[in-house]
């Protein structure tokens, strides 16, 4: 069984039109999954409390956003593939 509804994988930064249709479709049972410069959401207004947001610690660390205390959960590479496992369906953004 699946952890996951969709994994939702977002590369967009704040004001991309396809990072605001990647949240206007965020629903109960999704995981967000911010990496390259998605991760410039942690230092943002907007990002959804309906689901689980997770953030790719390296892509947090070269923007210098490692002070940012949100609910996220900062994973590795190696977890990457860990959650689109637990996913029944992967979008990238």
């Amino acid at each position: 069984m699946s952890s996951f509804d969709t994994l939702h994988i977002l590369n967009k930064s704040p004001g991309h039109p396809r990072a605001a249709q990647c949240l206007a479709l965020l629903s109960e049972g999704d995981a967000l999954l911010l990496i390259e410069n998605g991760v410039l959401w942690l230092s943002a207004e907007g990002l959804p409390s309906v689901c689980r947001v997770f953030a790719l610690s390296a892509d947090v660390a070269a923007r210098g956003l490692g002070n940012t205390a949100g609910n996220e959960t900062r994973v590795a590479f190696s977890d990457m593939v860990a959650l689109s496992l637990q996913a029944r369906k992967v979008i990238s953004w």
